[in-house]
């Protein structure tokens, strides 16, 4: 094993390779497990696939309707269409076809990973890359301290198993994790220069105005990225790990 942020650390200095060395001549598949994370973590890449024109799918796992809990100007079904919209925005400024965001609507801060649910999700999952013929996937970290982002990993995992295709993992809040949590030791990576699409990228953040601005008032535990959380994603490349089970 080794710590959270030793691995961390030693990602910022993983080799810059091009996305077609990862994708192949297959499609684009991100799992998100929450409307904002595709933006955040794989914004630029998904630009990328669009100007090459790759066949490309964003699926969120989650509704988004745990960001503003106790809000009653945004109730459940307001907030989860609100978010809806936010990534439909969000994907149309990387150049990506909104028609292409598939919303699996499972119950944010409780996604499953087993049963009925989740096995319907990690169908839709697998038809989606059969569908662009992605030889991998993109999903949230294993070890990302967030419930639906460890499930959105599982789903993926299962899915990427049963079609023997790549996976391939983005962190979201990893470093939300104390220093010396034990990760696993047998993951490698790469980053993917995405300069070019940096602007699209931050634009597609943006869009995530719920949760980037103080668009929802009434709920002062609501969540909001803060202008240190967005540092972290303006980087000109985006980091991916993979390895062993």
């Amino acid at each position: 094993m080794t710590t959270a942020e030793k691995l961390l650390s030693a990602a910022r200095s993983y080799p810059i390779v091009r996305l077609n060395e990862r994708l192949g001549k297959g499609g684009l598949i991100v799992v998100a497990p929450h409307p904002d994370d595709e933006s955040l973590a794989c914004g630029g890449i998904i630009a990328q696939a669009c100007s090459e024109r790759r066949p490309t799918r964003v699926i969120v796992v989650s509704d988004g309707t745990g960001s503003h809990p106790a809000s009653k100007t945004h109730p459940a079904e307001r907030l989860r269409q609100l978010r809806e919209e936010e990534a439909r925005q969000a994907v149309h400024e990387l150049g990506l076809d909104p028609g292409n965001v598939i919303f699996l609507r499972l119950p944010d801060r409780f996604v499953p990973c087993e049963g009925p649910r989740a096995a319907e999700a990690i169908d839709i999952i697998e038809k989606c890359v059969m569908e662009v013929r992605a030889e991998a996937l993109f999903v949230s970290w294993r070890h990302d301290p967030h419930c639906d982002h460890q499930s959105s990993y599982r789903l993926a995992r299962e899915a990427a198993r049963a079609l023997g295709v790549k996976l391939y993992e983005y962190t979201v809040w990893g470093c939300a994790l104390p220093a010396e949590t034990p990760v696993a030791n047998k993951h490698q990576g790469f980053r993917i220069s995405i300069g070019p699409a940096l602007s699209k990228k931050r634009r597609a953040i943006a869009a995530h105005r719920s949760q980037t601005t103080p668009l929802i008032q009434d709920d002062p535990s609501g969540f909001r990225l803060t202008s240190a959380d967005l540092a972290r994603f303006d980087d000109p490349f985006e980091i991916f790990f993979w390895g062993e089970e």
